[in-house]
């Protein structure tokens, strides 16, 4: 029996080792010892298909007073489904399903299944041994819901139903299911014995983790993201609270497969060089009566009040001053790290954590701060190239610092301000920007502060907030320039990436877990150029090591042209060593045909990404473009008019300058800057420029 004072104090991280339903032995024999901690209990009795549902013949002995209850059966066997009947000390009685079960039924069934863990092998020693946590390596998310990336047809669907039903009967009607493949004629069943003409509910449209894997694999690889990051894959009963109010902690949820289903998903991403991150929700769980609720009769895993007790989304917050609370979710972080070879954990609601019921004015809440501190402590010890990542509207300091220099011990933090201000900016009309100019110039004032993420999440396309590509100004064209603008702008900024399913895709619907993407779209040329915009730029930052190493130093960024209020232009420039990039943000409305900037050396500049390209469903030439710099300082008169021409017999535009117009050598140099480059700015466009010399 493990050392309990661990479990008790609130510093273990195995919990789920000693608790819940393991294959064990007594006295030699073999059967599976049932465990669960509920110390405000009278009585626990185990219910399950080896005691046919019989509490009285699978009644619990507590160990001394430690409120801990055992109970072992030879009968048990692996697949059984089981409950506990927990009594409280008035003999009333609640069916619970086990806080520790591996595995559960799928709604709107409760009960937790008995499996074994141990039979999935991992074949990804290779990438185990390689991975870290990507500080100076891209590390751009497709953020997905498993649900409703893609479905089934009706076609797969009736085909499902034929082999299963046929299997089921077998050889009685002369079907052999095993025969029954992709010549499967469905018309020929349509009309038999069997009904498939129920109607199709949403549990037939959900793939199975492996029959998803080949497919989204592929996607994501071509179209260039370095991880995929699942929303919560714990089971929970609600489909429309997207896995966020969890009742299974340590099962994952039943509606895509079995724990090795899932097991063999995430190898094959390994395989592939494809990171897996998930959803980890230690603020609250479901209020259902079979969940964690009044274990036992009393509170125990969540707040005694109702005042800190309930959370706005109608759920239990969890009670982070007990260690027994503290050491169970701590598990079940290290649980889906150990156990499954999840790559990183995006930890939800964290300013929930930090602040009482996520309201700053309610002051901090100490005890979640330390369990925050003590968990991400221990595991960055014990898994140092796992990522862990906080999703925190919060303006609390020092969330990614170490635990041992006064952090909070994240590897990452989402800038919500950065999201925030961005869509708000670009929701804005043209006219209203020069007002907000600094909407985007805001950010980097404070990103230093930590180690941030750009989030474009599923919590920013429901709810009437529209997609990100509908959020734009304009009409439909004006829509799609700007998001190009807009990606360009995030693929460009300092910080890791993240996006949600859809994006890419130009999504104009809101979405909607019950429903897949509407891949149709890539059917027109708007969102198909779109789509391959967003692939060309994800794969130009996955090559480009400017864009992410040593992203998080001063060193890394730099404004050129961070007050042009009336024009709302943006320039800044990437650096990294000796390499330099150059951007130009055009937000507005107009085209600028000579728009002017300046810098300290002589400069020459390379067109590498222009968002107005044909390729891309704009209406610029892709041709090879050449900007050099004038000198100013030693110009007899100043060169304020410029005109980009072409180069007879070569495809190559290059930049030359016209009709002097003198001005004094003060206002030409300006602060230091001798040297003038003038480029052309489509409106909503986006130029993204090599240093070259």
């Amino acid at each position: 029996m493990k050392n309990m004072h661990d479990f008790y104090c609130g510093t273990m991280f195995d919990a789920y080792e000693f608790f819940g339903a393991h294959i064990s032995s007594e006295n030699g024999i073999k059967g599976i010892i049932f465990r669960v901690y509920a110390p405000d209990a009278s009585e626990v009795q185990v219910i399950s298909d080896f005691n046919g549902w019989d509490g009285n013949k699978g009644k619990m002995e507590q160990i001394g007073k430690s409120g801990i209850f055992t109970y072992f059966s030879e009968d048990a066997k692996l697949g059984m489904y089981y409950k506990y009947l927990v009594f409280d000390q008035n003999g009333n009685c609640t069916e619970k399903t086990d806080p520790y079960a591996f595995f559960m039924e799928l709604r709107p069934n409760s009960a937790s299944r008995i499996v074994d863990l141990n039979t999935y092998k991992f074949n990804d020693k290779r990438w185990m041994m390689n991975r870290n946590k990507n500080f100076d390596k891209p590390l751009n998310i497709y953020e997905l819901h498993f649900g409703s990336w893609k479905h089934k047809t009706n076609e797969e669907i009736l085909r499902t139903r034929a082999i299963k039903q046929c299997a089921a009967v077998n050889a009685s009607n002369g079907i052999n299911a095993a025969q029954l493949g992709h010549d499967l004629n469905l018309e020929n069943y349509i009309n038999s014995d069997y009904d498939l003409n129920q109607p199709i509910d949403i549990t037939e449209r959900w793939f199975n983790y492996m029959e998803i894997a080949p497919d989204l694999i592929k996607y994501v690889k071509e179209n260039n993201y370095t991880h995929i990051e699942i929303l919560p894959l714990c089971e929970h009963p609600s489909d429309c609270s997207w896995g966020y109010q969890i009742t299974g902690f340590f099962s994952p949820t039943a509606r895509y497969g079995r724990p090795e289903d899932l097991m063999a998903f995430i190898d094959l991403c390994h395989k592939e060089n494809i990171g897996v991150i998930m959803d980890y929700v230690p603020v609250h769980f479901a209020l259902d009566s079979y969940s964690l609720g009044r274990f036992g009769g009393e509170s125990l895993y969540e707040y005694p009040s109702h005042d800190t007790g309930y959370t706005e989304w109608g759920s239990h917050s969890f009670n982070y001053y007990r260690g027994e609370v503290r050491s169970f979710l701590q598990s079940v972080a290290n649980f889906w790290i150990e156990v499954y070879h999840i790559d990183g954990l995006r930890m939800d609601a964290i300013s929930n954590l930090i602040y009482w019921k996520g309201d700053s004015n309610r002051g901090v809440n100490e005890g979640g701060i330390e369990f925050l501190q003590n968990m991400n402590k221990e595991l960055q010890k014990r898994h140092k190239d796992v990522m862990l990542i906080a999703e925190d509207s919060s303006d609390y300091p020092k969330v990614t610092e170490p635990v041992e220099e006064g952090g909070l011990g994240f590897d990452y933090k989402w800038d919500m301000g950065w999201m925030n201000d961005t869509l708000s900016y670009f929701e804005k009309e043209p006219w209203q920007r020069n007002g907000n100019y600094h909407k985007i110039t805001f950010s980097m004032m404070y990103f230093y502060n930590e180690k941030f993420l750009l989030p474009f999440s599923h919590d920013e396309v429901v709810h009437g907030k529209k997609t990100i590509l509908d959020k734009m100004w304009g009409s439909y064209e004006d829509k799609f320039s700007q998001a190009k603008l807009l990606y360009t702008y995030m693929f460009t900024h300092p910080g890791k990436k993240l996006n949600f399913m859809g994006n890419e895709l130009g999504h104009f619907r809101e979405w909607d877990e019950a429903r897949e993407l509407d891949w149709d779209l890539l059917k027109y040329p708007a969102h198909d150029s779109f789509k391959k915009f967003i692939s060309d730029l994800n794969g130009f930052y996955l090559h480009s090591p400017i864009l992410y190493k040593n992203e998080y130093s001063r060193k890394c960024h730099k404004w050129l042209q961070a007050d042009d209020t009336e024009k709302c232009v943006y320039v800044y420039e990437r650096i990294y060593g000796d390499e330099k990039l150059v951007i130009f943000l055009n937000t507005y409305c107009d085209s600028y045909e000579n728009y002017t900037v300046r810098f300290e050396n002589p400069t020459k500049l390379e067109l590498i990404l222009n968002t107005d390209w044909q390729k891309y469903g704009g209406k610029s030439e892709q041709v090879k473009e050449i900007v050099e710099s004038i000198d100013l300082w030693h110009q007899d008169a100043g060169h304020l008019y410029f005109k980009n021409t072409h180069t007879p017999h070569t495809d190559v535009k290059y930049t030359t300058f016209e009709n002097p117009k003198h001005i004094s050598k003060k206002e030409m140099a300006g602060a230091g800057k001798n040297y003038e480059v003038s480029v052309s700015l489509p409106a909503f466009s986006a130029k993204m420029y090599r240093v070259i010399g």
